[in-house]
This record gives C-alpha cells, sequence and structure tokens, in this order.
C-alpha cells in the first residue's frame, strides 16, 4: 500500500504539472469577453459584482492581484493564473477520485495492491485526468477570470473528500471530513452554487459505507436525503438566514433606532454563536449524529459568512456597485437575483396563455428611504393565470419566445394556402393561391375572460411540450454540448437561423457527419480552417461508455455515485434552468460536472482495455497494464492536438481593446452609454484596472430601471461628475416602471417641461388608469409624443461636441418624437439627462439603437467606434451607416489610437464572439466609412492608407466575410480609383474577387445539401445568392469587366439567362447555319 500511495501522489502531482502548465501557456493574458471583464475589475478593487455575486471568489483574486505588484498589466495574468491553477488542482482531484474509484473495481476491500494492479490503476488516473483537462468546456474556463474554473476546484475537492471519508470511516474521529466537507460548501457558495449538485452524490457515498446490505427502498430513501439536504441549504439556510437577519435589522432600525446592519450583524452573530453552542451541548451529552448536524450547518454558515464582505465594500460607494447591496435588504435581493424574475418548473402556463388582468404576482420588500429608515413597498413579479391554463411540466412558458418554440417543439404537418411574412396569400403565375406543406402546432383553446367576453388562444399540447423538452433542451442545450467534449465539434459559430451548418457536434467519419449535418467535402475555406472545428472520431464517448459498463458490472455502488453526481450535474440542471429559445450565448460551461463524471468513466475505461489486453496476451504483467495506458493516451492526446489551436489565447488582447476603443473614442469629461456585457464590462475594465479615462461616466442603460443604479449615477465615479439627473427619488424608486405617452397636447413641447411635469405630484399631471373612481391609482404620463430640446451652441462648441468650424451645420432646437405608446424608466431617465445636461458634457453610445428608439437618430455622428450625439442633423440612409464622420477626429483615431488586440496574428483565435463584436462595432467597416468621408474632402491617398490599414489590422484571412465588413471596402476603393489613386483598383479587385469566391463557395456548398437539409439550408443559399448578386452590380457599375466575365461564367452554370447577365462582350455568338454546312 505504500508503494501505491508514494506512486498516487507522485503521478498526480506530476499530472497536475502538466495541466498547470497547459493552462498557463495558453491563458489569456489580459480579460475575455463575457463576465470576465467585470470579475477582473471588480476583484482588483473589492468592488460588486452582478447578482448574485460572488465574493469569495473577489477576495481570492484580489490576493492573485498583489502579484501584479501594482502594474496593471498584470492584473489580467494574476486573476487568469489564480484559475488556471485552480483547474490544475480539479484535474489532481480528479486524478485522486479515479485511482480511488479503480481500487474498489480492482480490489473491493481494499487489500494490497500488486504492482501490476497500481500501474493499471495510475494509467486509469492518467487518462482520465488527462481527457479532462483538454475538453473542449473545461479548458475554455481554465483560461479565463470566471468564476466557473474555482467552482469546479471546489466540487473535485469535496467528492474526493467524501472518498477520504469513506476510506477513514472507521477511524475514530472521521466525521471531521463531512465537517470540513460542509465548511467548504459554504465557501462555495461565495463562488458558485453549482458545488451544492454534489450533495445527492455524497449522500450515496454515505450510505453505501454505512450499510452492508444495500437495497432499493434504502437508495430511494438515501436519494431523497440528499436532495432534500441540497434544498435546505439552497432554498431555505442561503435565502432565509439573510431574510431573517434582514427582518431584524428592520426592527433594530425602525424601532430601536440603531444603525443599519446592527441588526444583521447581532442575528448572525446569535445564528452562528447559538449553533456552535447547540453543537457543542450534543458533544457533551454524546449525541454523535447532532453534533455532527449542527457542527456541519455552523460551517455552512461561516463559510456562507464570505458575503458580509459584499455589504462592507458596497457601503464604499464603490464605482462599481451592482444593487448597492449596502443593507441587507438589497443583500437578499441580490443573492435571490430579483432582476432576472424567475420561471416555472412543476406547474405553470404555457407561453400562449392569456394573463390574467384583475389579478397580479407581488414581491413584498422594504427598502431604505431617504431618512435612513425602512419602508415596505410591493413590485409587480410576475402574471397569474386562470387554473384551466396551467399544466404540468411547462417547458414552454416564455411569452417573448413563442415562434422560437414551435421550430423546436412542432412535429405535425398539415396542407394549407402559403402565406409571406406580412400575412399575405402567395400566389402562382395564374394567379391562384398556392398550397404547400407547413406545420401544424398547438390547439385552439376557447375560453371566456373575465370581462365575460368569448376568446380564442392557441395552445401547445402536452407532447408538444414534450418535444421541446427533449429535442431543444436535453438535446440541443445539453446533449449538443456533451458531444462536443467527447465526439468533436462542427465549429465555434453559434447557430443563429439554421442549426445544421454551425455549432454541432461532429465525430470526423464523414458518412456519420454527413448524415447529421450534410456535406463534409470541399467545404467552404471559412468552414474547413475554423480553429473550433475539432473531431476526436467517438474515441473519448467510446473509452467512457466502456468504462461506464465495466464499473456497472464490477462495482454498482460506486458506479450509483458517479451516476448520481454525472445526472445531478448534467440532466437535473436542463430541468432547473428550463431554457427558452434564443440564448445570448453558449451555455456548456454550467455542465462542466457533468462531463467531469463522464471523465471518471473515461478513465476507468482503461482498466477494461488492460483486462481486454491481458486476455489476448494471456497474461497479466506490467507490461500489459503500461501498453493499456499508452493505447489509451491516446485520448486525451487527440483531445489535447485538436483543441489546442482555438483554447490558446496566449497572444490575444482584443477583449480588453475593446473597452479602450470605446473610451478613446470619446470627449473629455463625456457621459457613454452601453447596454450588454460586452459593451459595458471592458469598458469598466479599463477605467477600474488600467486607469484609462477616469474622467468619462459610463452609464450602462439595461441597469438604468434599477434605482439603486440612478442612484449612483448621480454620483462622482474616479474623476467623472455624476449624471444631472432631476428627477426626486420618489420618482423612481419603485415608481415609473413605464410611463404611458399621450398625446393630448398636439405640437412640440420643451423636453425640459415635459420633464418638470412628470416632477409634479399634482394629481392633475397624472392619468388615472382605471375607470374614473376617486381612489384609481395614478401614474406620470408624457402629455405630447413631440418634444423640443433646445442647442446650446456656445456650450457645444465649449465641450467639443461640436468644431467651430461646424457651427453653421448646427439646428437651434432639435424636434424629435417619441413612436411607442409608453417609455420605460431607462428612456425617462435618458430624457432626464437629455433635459438638463445643457450641451455641457458630451454624450456618447455604443450602439446607436439607444437613441433610435427615441427618435434621435439622425442626430449622432460615428467616431470610429462610439457614436457622439451631436446638434447637427444627418438622415439615416441605413442601419450600417447612421451618424455623419468627421474624418479630422476619426481618422487619427483609426490610425494612431485605436487597438485591435493582436487580430492581425495567425496564432489569434478570433473566435465567434469576437468576430460578432467585432462586427457589432463596425470595427473594420470603421475605416471604410471613413475613408469614404476622406475621399469626398478629395484626400484621396489618406483614404486609400485607411483602407490598407483596416485591412493590414483586422485582415481577411482572420476576419470571416460579411457584407458590412466588405461591401464598403469595395466602394470606397472603386471611388479612390476613379479620384486617381493609382493601385486603389486594383487592390478592390482583389479583394472583390477573394470575397466573391468565398460567397461561391458558400453557395457550391448549400447547393450540395438534399432532401430535408437543403431546406434547412435554404435561407443561408437565398443570402449567399443576393451577397453574389450585390457584388456583381458593384463590379459591373464600376466597370470591372474582367470580374463580371467570370462571374457571367458561373452564373451560366447556374443556369442564369443571358438576358439576366451583364452584356460586357462574353457571350456566346450564335452559329451560322452555313457554317456548320460547310
Amino acid at each position: 500500500m505504500n508503494f501505491f500511495k508514494r506512486w498516487n501522489n507522485l503521478v498526480g502531482w506530476a499530472v497536475f504539472a502538466v495541466a498547470a502548465f497547459v493552462y498557463l501557456k495558453t491563458m489569456e493574458p489580459v480579460s475575455s469577453l463575457w463576465d470576465c471583464s467585470e470579475f477582473i475589475a471588480t476583484s482588483y478593487k473589492l468592488e460588486v459584482g452582478h447578482p448574485p455575486g460572488a465574493p469569495l471568489f473577489m477576495m481570492l483574486a484580489r490576493l492573485a492581484t498583489l502579484f501584479a505588484f501594482g502594474n496593471p498589466d498584470y492584473v489580467g495574468v494574476a486573476v487568469n493564473a489564480m484559475n488556471s491553477i485552480a483547474s490544475a488542482f480539479c484535474i489532481l482531484f480528479l486524478f485522486w477520485t479515479i485511482t480511488h474509484l479503480a481500487r474498489r473495481l480492482v480490489d473491493r476491500n481494499g487489500g494490497e495492491l500488486t504492482v501490476v494492479n497500481t500501474w493499471a490503476i495510475l494509467g486509469a488516473g492518467i487518462v482520465g485526468a488527462l481527457a479532462y483537462t483538454f475538453t473542449d468546456t473545461f479548458w475554455f474556463s481554465a483560461v479565463e477570470g470566471e468564476v466557473y474554473a474555482l467552482s469546479s476546484m471546489f466540487t473535485a475537492l469535496v467528492v474526493w473528500l467524501m472518498l477520504k471519508w469513506e476510506e477513514h470511516a472507521d477511524e475514530p474521529g472521521s466525521l471531521r471530513w463531512i465537517v470540513l466537507i460542509a465548511y467548504l460548501m459554504g465557501l462555495s457558495i461565495g463562488v458558485h452554487i453549482l458545488n451544492l449538485l454534489t450533495i445527492p452524490a455524497l449522500a450515496f457515498i454515505y450510505y453505501f459505507r454505512r450499510t452492508e446490505r444495500t437495497t432499493l427502498k434504502g437508495i430511494g430513501v438515501t436519494f431523497l436525503v440528499g436532495c432534500a439536504v441540497l434544498v435546505v441549504i439552497n432554498n431555505l439556510i442561503i435565502p432565509y438566514s439573510v431574510w431573517v437577519g434582514a427582518m431584524v435589522d428592520v426592527f433594530f432600525v425602525n424601532v430601536l433606532g440603531l444603525p443599519v446592519n446592527s441588526g444583521m450583524a447581532v442575528f448572525a452573530l446569535a445564528l452562528i454563536g447559538g449553533m456552535g453552542y447547540l453543537a457543542w451541548r450534543a458533544h457533551t451529552k454524546g449525541h454523535v449524529v447532532w453534533n455532527t448536524l449542527l457542527l456541519s450547518v455552523t460551517m455552512i454558515l461561516v463559510g456562507y459568512s464570505s458575503y458580509a464582505s459584499v455589504t462592507i465594500r458596497a457601503a464604499a460607494n464603490p464605482p462599481m456597485n451592482s444593487n448597492n447591496p449596502s443593507n441587507p435588504q438589497t443583500l437578499l435581493s441580490l443573492l435571490n437575483r430579483d432582476q432576472y424574475g424567475d420561471r416555472p418548473l412543476v406547474m405553470g402556463a404555457y407561453f400562449s396563455a392569456p394573463k390574467r388582468t384583475d389579478d397580479y404576482k407581488y414581491r413584498n420588500f422594504f427598502y431604505l428611504g431617504e431618512d435612513g429608515k425602512y419602508r415596505s413597498a410591493r413590485m409587480l413579479s410576475g402574471y397569474k393565470y386562470d387554473p384551466q391554463f396551467m399544466h404540468l411540466f411547462p417547458r414552454m412558458w416564455d411569452s417573448r419566445k413563442g415562434e422560437g418554440y414551435k421550430q423546436w417543439a412542432a412535429y405535425r404537418t398539415k396542407i394549407e394556402t402559403l402565406r409571406d411574412e406580412n400575412g399575405e396569400i402567395l400566389r402562382d403565375e395564374q394567379g391562384r393561391p398556392e398550397r404547400g406543406v407547413v406545420l401544424d402546432f398547438g390547439r385552439k383553446r376557447v375560453y371566456r375572460d373575465e370581462y365575460g367576453e368569448t376568446q380564442t388562444v392557441v395552445e401547445p399540447t402536452f407532447l408538444e411540450n414534450l418535444n421541446y423538452f427533449f429535442n431543444y433542451q436535453l438535446s440541443y442545450m445539453y446533449w449538443r454540448y456533451f458531444l462536443w467534449n467527447f465526439v468533436g465539434r462542427q465549429s465555434d459559430i453559434q447557430p443563429v437561423g439554421s442549426t445544421i451548418t454551425d455549432g454541432n457536434w461532429l465525430s470526423g467519419i464523414k458518412w456519420i457527419d454527413r448524415h447529421f449535418t450534410g456535406p463534409q467535402d470541399d467545404l467552404p475555406h471559412e468552414i474547413a480552417e475554423n480553429k473550433g472545428r475539432n473531431t476526436y472520431y467517438f474515441l473519448p464517448f467510446l473509452l467512457g461508455l466502456i468504462g461506464l459498463l465495466y464499473q456497472l458490472n464490477r462495482d454498482q455502488r460506486n458506479f450509483s455515485i458517479v451516476m448520481i453526481f454525472f445526472i445531478m450535474t448534467g440532466i437535473a440542471l436542463v430541468f432547473y434552468f428550463n431554457t427558452s429559445p434564443g440564448e445570448p450565448r453558449e451555455r456548456d460551461y454550467v455542465y462542466a460536472g457533468s462531463f467531469y463524471a463522464f471523465s471518471i468513466w473515461i478513465g476507468l475505461g482503461v482498466l477494461a482495455v488492460r483486462e481486454f489486453f491481458a486476455r489476448l496476451a494471456r497474461r497479466n504483467t506490467t507490461a500489459v497494464a503500461v501498453a493499456a495506458t499508452v493505447v489509451c493516451m491516446g485520448v486525451p492526446a487527440i483531445l489535447c492536438a485538436e483543441n489546442w489551436d482555438d483554447h490558446d489565447r496566449s497572444h490575444r488582447y482584443m477583449a480588453r481593446d475593446i473597452g479602450w476603443n470605446y473610451l478613446m473614442s470619446t470627449l473629455p469629461n463625456s457621459i457613454i452609454l452601453n447596454y450588454g456585457d460586452n459593451d459595458t464590462f471592458p469598458l469598466w475594465n479599463n477605467q477600474e484596472v488600467y486607469g484609462v479615462r477616469p474622467d468619462v461616466r459610463i452609464m450602462n442603460t439595461s441597469y438604468l430601471g434599477g434605482e439603486w443604479y440612478i442612484d449612483e449615477m448621480k454620483t462622482r465615479a474616479n474623476d467623472a461628475a455624476g449624471i444631472p439627473f432631476s428627477l426626486p427619488k420618489h420618482k423612481y424608486t419603485y415608481m415609473n416602471d413605464w410611463v404611458p405617452v399621450s398625446n393630448r397636447i398636439d405640437r412640440p413641447v420643451e423636453l425640459k417641461e415635459v420633464i418638470d411635469f412628470i416632477r409634479n405630484d399634482d394629481p392633475r399631471t397624472q392619468l388615472r388608469l382605471d375607470d374614473g373612481t376617486d381612489d384609481g391609482e395614478r401614474v406620470d404620463y408624457i402629455p405630447t409624443k413631440q418634444l423640443a430640446l433646445p442647442v446650446n451652441k456656445e456650450n457645444v462648441i465649449a465641450s467639443g461636441i461640436v468644431r467651430e468650424a461646424d457651427r453653421d451645420k448646427m439646428v437651434d432646437t432639435i424636434y424629435f418624437s417619441l413612436t411607442k405608446s409608453a417609455i420605460d424608466k431607462s428612456q425617462l431617465m435618458l430624457l432626464d439627462m437629455l433635459a438638463h445636461f445643457d450641451w455641457k458634457r458630451p454624450i456618447f453610445m455604443t450602439q446607436p439603437y439607444m437613441f433610435y428608439d427615441l427618435g434621435l437618430a439622425d442626430y449622432l455622428q460615428f467616431d470610429g467606434y462610439a457614436y457622439r450625439f451631436v446638434p447637427i442633423r444627418t438622415p439615416v440612409k441605413s442601419v450600417a451607416e447612421m451618424g455623419r464622420i468627421d474624418p479630422d477626429y476619426a481618422a487619427p483615431l483609426l490610425r494612431d489610437t485605436f487597438r485591435y488586440g493582436n487580430l492581425a496574428d495567425p496564432r489569434v483565435n478570433v473566435d465567434y464572439f469576437l468576430q460578432y463584436n467585432l462586427n457589432a462595432s463596425h470595427a473594420r467597416a470603421a475605416f471604410a466609412r471613413v475613408a469614404k468621408a476622406l475621399l469626398e474632402q478629395n484626400r484621396v491617398d489618406e483614404a486609400v492608407e485607411l483602407l490598407d490599414l483596416g485591412l493590414e489590422r483586422l485582415p481577411t484571412s482572420q476576419i470571416r466575410f460579411t457584407a458590412n465588413n466588405t461591401y464598403p471596402f469595395l466602394e470606397a476603393y472603386y471611388a479612390a480609383g476613379v479620384l486617381g489613386a493609382p493601385d486603389a483598383i486594383r487592390k478592390g479587385d482583389a479583394l472583390l474577387l477573394e470575397y466573391a469566391h468565398t460567397i461561391i463557395e458558400y453557395i457550391e456548398y448549400y447547393l450540395r445539401f438534399e432532401g430535408v437539409q437543403a431546406d434547412m439550408v435554404a435561407s443561408e443559399l437565398t443570402e449567399r445568392l443576393k451577397d453574389l448578386g450585390d457584388v456583381y452590380y458593384l463590379a459591373s457599375y464600376a466597370g470591372r469587366n474582367d470580374i463580371v466575365r467570370e462571374l457571367n461564367e458561373y452564373y451560366r452554370s447556374l443556369g442564369v439567362v443571358e438576358e439576366d447577365l451583364a452584356d460586357v462582350g462574353d457571350r456566346p455568338q450564335p452559329v451560322d447555319a452555313d457554317t456548320l454546312l460547310d
């Protein structure tokens, strides 16, 4: 046994070293997209991140940043390295878990192991642990500053510790392992609650260790007890320990007049102290079970107390202070993730169910008033439905996703008259209505509403509900991710329309892949060269399946433990999340625990292969064990080889540079509006970590519906003054979530007067929503849709919003109209800001649609990344080219200031979300837009230089072609050529041909699809044909006859008639009959 222990430790640490080296070698040196930028920024200054917070992660990451020694360039490195090391520890614990379970397969009684069995067990641990090391999902999380790597380490640690308890269960004091596990679980809540899903598996370890003879009843009871413990911790201890403390704090503050948080502090000390006392009493009386139980709960609470740091830091009002949890009531809201809403699990209504208008769901709560006392309030939290529309197991529940559900749930078809997207009947050449096969979805339900009127609604059937569960939630949103990790992945592109050409699993075995994803030969180069295209030929999956069956046959007890772990971290999560279609990103990372469990079976598969080899060789020697290990090492080897290029982020800086570019677009003392994660978190990261542009106030408009965020925006942050809001607190604190827009005044009204109208508490300035009774509810409203914003031209010039040279282009007043019947609170606050900023501070935005909805899109200026609000009217011609251009401002930014994350380096994997964000920010198209503005001023050489620079920094070899990022370059190159720029037309021709050939590759690819698969890519084929048509038209218009001739040849191969082609002297000449006779 000493021989095994020694080598088990040595090999385990060697596997740890391999994993650590790989992760540190491939980790991103700065922040990544999504939450990583926020986590790194909040960790660096111990600020408060988005709900439900991750205080333990923040504190550990803050310790890691101390090794940056004050250099902000190393802060991202430090946090990412912490995650990489944590991931390597996860691999270490996985290795020891596999070797523990492998020992049980080799020798159930735990006797002395032979040298042969020792090497076989170590081989199982090596293969299983390294296989998980190189899996797609875990490797992705291991090299960035997110919570999931640390959460996985806690998960692996508690499973391994429970197995250590099993090994020492008969020794005195063995229950200390249980208490330690409870403490670690409490700590893990401060990272992510996914760790709690191990509890049922831990319950099985305990049951099997304490029970000689297992029964189905005992197994069932154990499972229910494990689930009950999970529910108690997640649904009682986590929320209600804070809820009770919050209620005590209300008493202390409102009744006793003590400071905020005093009641919570007293309650927390009393709770932990009381639990500790009860545990001591149980110990003194010899009640071992009660002592262990009470100590475990106490230690969970002690670990969970990491959330105290959230309140402490929120009270300091840092620049990033999500939900401002500076008191127990707001902390409770943060923990409950109130702003994200909820979803039904067991009983609920389908998406099309009519909502009751006479009764609603409300959430009662307290908030801290301006006088320092708590006030009670309630807010709408959901809708109620008539009992006849309530169903068991409601999977299709989101009223916003009706068409999305239909795509995945419908399985019946019918013949009926076809209609276009506008509902108009399609007709043939003779004018007769066309009929065809359409999806037959749902059933009509007739009901009487609360007013007694008969209504009809189309409701999904229960079978369609189940079909959606199996087809989308279980298959597409879990099984697809599972196969990514153990079979292969088609690409890193998240599907938007068709689900056959992107984002699927892919084995590398062509006849299988052809059946599921269409043709596999002669792929477009953008598909074939996608670094996320990884194929493992089913090898990891098959080895894991062998291990699963081997353990099932040899060790049913431990098989049950691993299977419960696999189910709880996979299928159970699918049920709990109840995902609706259209997720903003792939969600494979939440199922990493399930992939961890399967990797245990991959390791145990080595033992099955060893046994097979031993039978073939008719001997069981060390050489056979080593041979089995070497053969099975092909699994982690192929995973490593295939996944390295798309998981190596060691040269990528673009997520950081997105924030830099947006901030550097702005003028001094600006306000910049943003909306989503990836146009907000990188800006925060640049400000808080690197100190970039501390004079700019960053305002996320998606948060602006929160009272806490409005309060925060009023205050100074770094060197930036607060936002000039005028509405008093009682006008936005749980008020005015929606403000009706009436047209009682049919003329433009100055915006400031409208805001003053809303500020007024006079009942005459409010709208009654009921039938007119005196006690009916009154709400604030906007009395006109036509608004006027005066322009203080002197302030505009002084603040730099418009250059003096453009003074004559300014309007005196901006007139705009609200198009909707109501605006939300965030839009109300934007109008308040516009009414009072008096043009003293420039206003920028990352996305123009923020002002588009307010009718202000004609008053924007595009500055290379951000859009500036200017009092110069530039009518919108297309969504892709909104805003005027000032080339003297934008060109130097593009040329000298902006950064592009080293994307021109071929070692950098420009994956789907980087591509998506580059397109959303018009990063490459910006060069062409500004170049066009230079051409309008006859600055031809500068324009061509800028075009060349855009393609140099964001080359076509790295950035996928789209119409928006390519067509403007073609127009600009050809325009420059007309104006006399040497070589510009040649460059345009080269780019156009490359683009056209890429489009043709896709067209040829889509044309090879057959049957149902061809229907699935029909829309993509249509889109590509349109793109080719646009290029063809441009080439014809620009007189590029050689290119037109080449494209004519291709169009002829598609069967396009000559009459539809441009005549550039290449039409086939009719053959004279007399010539044929001669």
